[in-house]
């Protein structure tokens, strides 16, 4: 059974017009003027018989079952036009019909091309004269339902890979999830809260010290209100970077601009940038993902490289997006130049930055230059 539509529904559904086909036929032959041929006859009443039992049955709606059933109603249409005559064809034209809607609801092209294929065969190789015009009613019916079958089938192969992707976009979505709140907590961690908990530490002090000298006491207290300013500032600068990046109304060489200057005002950080002042055709959530991968690299550069002057830039190089941050803070513990596979393999560098990078599928080469400063480059495919 196909998962495109409820095979139990199309069973239940089926089984009823089968049943209501076979009673019809049955109490046509018996109704005709001549009298009822008794091969026929008894045929029909097999088939209502057969009928009524798969109706019965429906739950049984495996693929075998099916096609047994396939199969049985494919004989009863070759008995139905073998039986016809040429003024009593709409019987077994009707049930031709009802037959592709079984095989097209219930299987695939394959099946639907082999029942067409014996329908078409046999109204064309017996030689009756009332099978001339059911043959071309096949033929016409049969090559419709076989193209949508066809089409049909493609349409479920889409839907499903598009359902596996839907479901690795979301698989990634959560992992990425996950990955920004081990970064943002191990952040946390290692910035504001073991500034916060030496600052209990020195207020400890501080008040000790008060105790015994009120001189040495008050420029601790001098010493924290500096230390409290700072973590103040490395708080905003923390806030804002969890914030969603605002494109509108500006386009991303503006957005970069101002996250520089706003990187300036919060550091005391001097920051030279460079960029163009047109507009960039690149996709908002990429645009995005960039100015974020910006915002991250100069809040390392705050937090770790003890840098006194950076430089950014955003450019436009060919079919690509280059962007640099280059400080002359502490640099890395190790030296060198390092692509972004050099850096996974050597378990080197910011995490996140990498794995923004590979999300983008874009170039990423850091240089370390220990004591001299550190700069980063990405290249982002347009």
């Amino acid at each position: 059974m196909t998962a495109f539509t409820s095979s139990f529904q199309w069973d239940r559904y089926l089984g009823h017009a089968r049943v209501l086909l076979g009673l019809s036929a049955l109490i046509s032959e018996l109704l005709a003027a001549q009298r009822p041929r008794g091969f026929f006859a008894m045929a029909l009443t097999v088939f209502l018989v057969y009928s009524v039992v798969v109706s019965l049955r429906r739950r049984s709606h495996s693929r075998v079952f099916g096609l047994l059933a396939l199969f049985g109603d494919t004989v009863f249409f070759l008995i139905l036009a073998d039986h016809g005559t040429g003024q009593s064809i709409w019987f077994p034209t009707i049930f031709f019909m009802y037959l592709m809607v079984e095989a097209v609801a219930l299987f695939g092209p394959r099946e639907v091309i082999v029942v067409v294929a014996i329908a078409a065969l046999f109204c064309t190789a017996t030689r009756k004269p009332h099978l001339a015009m059911l043959a071309r009613i096949v033929m016409a019916a049969g090559t419709i339902t076989v193209a949508f079958s066809v089409n049909r089938k493609r349409l479920e192969g889409r839907i499903e890979a598009l359902t596996k992707e839907a479901e690795t976009a979301r698989e990634a979505a959560l992992t990425a999830a996950d990955t920004e709140r081990q970064r943002i907590a191990s952040d946390f961690h290692d910035g504001a809260l073991q500034s916060f908990i030496s600052l209990q530490m020195r207020l400890e002090i501080c008040r000790k010290l008060l105790d015994r000298d009120r001189e040495a006491g008050m420029e601790e207290l001098q010493q924290l209100q500096v230390l409290a300013q700072a973590q103040v500032r490395e708080l905003r600068a923390f806030v804002r970077s969890m914030r969603p990046v605002d494109l509108d109304g500006a386009n991303l060489f503006a957005a970069g601009r101002r996250i520089a200057e706003n990187f300036h005002k919060e550091s005391g950080i001097p920051v030279t940038f460079v960029g163009g002042d047109k507009p960039l055709a690149m996709a908002q959530e990429a645009a995005a993902e960039v100015l974020q991968m910006l915002r991250e690299s100069l809040n390392n550069v705050h937090k770790h490289a003890g840098a006194t002057r950076v430089a950014v830039a955003i450019e436009k190089a060919d079919k690509a997006l280059e962007v640099s941050v280059d400080d002359n803070g502490r640099g890395f513990h190790f030296s060198g130049s390092y692509t972004l596979e050099e850096l996974e393999l050597l378990r080197l560098g910011p995490a996140s930055l990498k794995r923004r990078a590979r999300s983008l599928n874009a170039d990423m080469n850091l240089e370390s230059r220990p004591g001299r400063g550190a700069g980063l480059k990405f290249r982002i495919p347009l």
